[in-house]
Parts: structure tokens; C-alpha cells; sequence
């Protein structure tokens, strides 16, 4: 069978390209569209709640990983651009924090390397995990505040491992680091 020109869909079971997931008779009345090639529903995850999605994800399901990247930026472009934002956020705090830790580098002997500097923020940076909890339990919104000042505090820490330097010399660092981090979240925000 020759696929259709123009198709923006895929189906998650065999990649065939499908004109629309679903069809909306009324406000939460939908009808899931089969794909033409396999006769299975095209994708169900539309139906589903996004920790099903993640959940799936995490297991590695490659019709997941269909979802995700074939139907779902297009069913809903918001998400895309708040990752790309968070995407280019982390991206800033590292371009930011890289040279401020070459700059109160004290041993001129040991140049620090970026990857260095990435994987001590990265494992430093476990807390963030709590976030995925987030979104099967209500937590009140200062719960996320909380969350970043625990991963910022606990980045400050392994800084100052991996630098031997002075614990305010890391703190500062890291506050310079992250509001550059926010100051491109909040202006990536406001373009959505």
C-alpha cells in the first residue's frame, strides 16, 4: 500500500502514516482513527494521562517512543516549546557556570573540564527526581521552589568538592548560573 502524501500522524505499531488519530463528534466524545496499513488504533495514547506516557517511556516501549516523537508535538506544540525552553535553560546554566568555575579555579596545574563540570551537576542535581511525583500527587506549587533550592544548594556542594574552593565562592557561582537559567525560562515563557 502507498502512503499518502502529505500525512502529519503516524501510526505507534507499524510507522504507517495516518491523516487524524481521532475524530471529535462533541467535547469528550472521541473516536480513535485505525491505521489503514496494520488495522490497529493508530495511537492510543492520546487517550492516556501523561504519566502513563512516561511510565511507558521509562520501560523502554518503542510505541511510546512513537508517540512521543511522531504524534505528540503536534497534538499539543506547548510541550514542545516548555522542553526546548527548559532544553535551552540548562544549556545556559552550564555555559555560564563552566567559565565562572575556570575563573576561581585555584590550581592552575588541574584545568577543570567541561564534562567535569556536567557530571558533577548532573549528580548533584538527583533531587530533581521528586518533580516526576509531581504529576501523579498534588504538591503545592512553593514544593517545586523548594525542590531547585535543594538541587541548587546541593550543586554549590559538589562545586566545591570538585574546585576546592571556598563554599560562598561556590554558592555564588551557582546563583550567577541559575538566574541566567530562569532569566531564559521566563523569556522563553513569555514567547509561548
Amino acid at each position: 500500500m502507498v502512503p499518502p502524501k502529505e500525512m502529519n500522524f503516524r501510526c505507534i505499531h507499524c510507522g504507517f502514516p495516518v491523516e487524524t488519530l481521532f475524530i471529535q463528534y462533541s467535547p469528550g466524545n472521541i473516536r480513535l482513527m485505525k491505521c489503514e496499513n496494520c488495522r490497529s488504533v493508530a495511537d492510543e495514547y492520546i487517550e492516556c494521562e501523561i504519566m502513563i506516557l512516561l511510565i511507558d517511556l521509562v520501560l523502554h516501549k518503542s510505541k511510546a517512543y512513537h508517540h512521543l516523537l511522531n504524534n505528540f508535538p503536534k497534538l499539543n506544540g506547548v510541550y514542545l516549546e516548555l522542553l526546548l525552553s527548559s532544553f535551552f535553560g540548562i544549556l545556559v546554566f552550564l555555559c555560564i557556570l563552566y567559565p565562572a568555575c575556570k575563573y576561581l579555579q585555584k590550581s592552575p596545574r588541574k584545568a577543570i573540564r567541561f564534562n567535569q563540570v556536567l557530571l558533577a551537576t548532573l549528580v548533584s542535581s538527583y533531587f530533581k527526581i521528586v518533580l516526576i511525583a509531581m504529576m501523579v500527587w498534588q504538591f503545592p506549587v512553593t514544593a517545586i521552589f523548594i525542590i531547585d533550592m535543594f538541587a541548587l544548594s546541593s550543586n554549590a556542594v559538589a562545586l566545591k568538592v570538585l574546585m576546592q574552593i571556598t563554599m560562598v565562592e561556590s554558592v555564588a557561582a551557582c546563583i550567577i548560573a541559575h538566574s541566567a537559567k530562569l532569566l531564559v525560562n521566563y523569556i522563553a515563557l513569555l514567547a509561548i
